[in-house]
């Protein structure tokens, strides 16, 4: 694990709203000079703190443009039923964010599917399991940071 100063976070920060800033948007914002900025970024790239970068695509033109956000709970701590289960939501394409979590539930799932239907589907093949003691699914109305 490298240590990052505080030029590294800025730059980390300013590449989390928008990882398009050229060399030069990133010398301005932080004080650096742009070829100092680009070497800082790829070396943060290098070293794995930036873990890939992403597009993120208008809700409009996605295929899948519905969002559920589920709470899973298993029946009894299973450890091989926890790797069968991370390996199965690792391998759905639907499964945008899966979290082991504390709390009333052991994992938080965010999902993308192109309707309710196509996520009913979905709950039959993965969460009629049973090690699954319950699931609660919330479905996004609106993206508040959009």
């Amino acid at each position: 694990m490298i240590d990052l100063d505080d030029f590294d976070r800025r730059i980390l920060a300013l590449l989390q709203e928008n990882s398009r800033r050229t060399g030069a948007d990133l010398s301005a914002a932080v004080g650096l000079s742009p070829a100092a900025c680009l070497r800082r970024l790829q070396r943060l790239r290098d070293e794995g703190v930036i873990a890939r970068e992403v597009a993120l695509v208008a809700p409009e033109y996605r295929e899948r443009k519905v969002t559920v956000f589920v709470l899973l709970t298993f029946e009894r701590d299973r450890p091989d039923r926890e790797d069968q289960f991370t390996r199965r939501m690792r391998e759905a394409p639907e499964v945008v964010q899966c979290y082991h979590v504390t709390g009333s539930a052991d994992y938080l799932l965010g999902i993308e599917v192109a309707d309710l239907e196509d996520y009913q589907r979905f709950t039959k093949l993965h969460f009629y399991e049973s090690y699954v003691k319950r699931f609660e699914t919330h479905v996004v109305l609106k993206d508040l940071m959009r």
